[in-house]
């Protein structure tokens, strides 16, 4: 908290010294926060409405990446011919940027399921990756102990591979879901919809600019991921009490 304080007393003293539109400072910005929860931007939407439609589009692009990747990279992990026999598709398109992949998304879909398509692709490679590469860490002397006991193939992968696959997996979802809000800023900006929080900045770059108005939809996403990372965090300590505290 008070690092926090003094970020904000340099911030307002840094603004008053450059003394620019382009640098807002920081109570610049908090009225403008204030006008968007308010009145909102000029097309009458408010920062709640922008926030909520982000939200939603992450969740459920994210939510399918989950479903479809976890899954997959377990089984990929398990048996490696499933991932042999995929290489040759799977490689070429996890190098292909998700960014690169909007003016495609926006042509083959329509509305919600464009942004849903755009941030599944974003958050479903880090997810599948964790989740193969956590199953093939696996400590063999787990894997021979359960052996020893009469443990048989399925029994040793539900109470032994996948509980300790499982840290890993959830850090890959970490990582998915840190992509798929980069991606949805980028997809809202080009997009037709009129809310979103990349479409909120991107309204004030060409309206002005509003510099201040600008940097409130930027600390709007930040603050939701420190909250979304922090709910993952909690998750863990409370799901991996056998596991060292991660903290970062």
């Amino acid at each position: 908290m008070v690092i926090l304080i003094i970020a904000i007393i340099a911030w307002e003293l840094a603004a008053i010294l450059v003394h620019s539109y382009y640098f807002p400072s920081f109570t610049a910005v908090v009225r403008a926060f204030v006008t968007l929860n308010i009145t909102g931007d000029f097309d009458g939407y408010n920062l709640l409405a922008h926030t909520t439609a982000s939200i939603f589009r992450v969740l459920a692009g994210f939510s399918l990446a989950c479903a479809i990747g976890i899954p997959l990279g377990l089984a990929m992990g398990l048996k490696t011919s499933i991932y042999d026999t995929s290489k040759s598709i799977l490689e070429p398109l996890r190098f292909i940027p998700p960014l690169a992949w909007i003016p495609l998304a926006f042509i083959l879909f329509a509305g919600y399921s464009r942004y849903v398509f755009i941030i599944w692709l974003g958050a479903f490679f880090p997810i599948l990756l964790n989740a193969m590469v956590a199953v093939k860490r696996t400590n063999p002397i787990l894997v021979d102990v359960s052996k020893t006991f009469g443990a048989n193939w399925r029994t040793t992968v539900l109470k032994v591979v996948v509980p300790s696959a499982l840290p890993e997996v959830v850090a890959g979802m970490r990582i998915g879901l840190g992509i798929g809000w980069m991606c949805i800023v980028a997809a809202e900006m080009v997009g037709g919809e009129m809310v979103g929080l990349g479409r909120l900045i991107w309204k004030y770059v060409g309206w002005g600019p509003e510099v201040d108005m600008i940097v409130v939809g930027m600390i709007t996403i930040g603050l939701i991921g420190l909250i979304m990372n922090e709910m993952f965090l909690q998750a863990e300590k409370r799901l991996f009490r056998w596991r060292v505290e991660v903290k970062m």
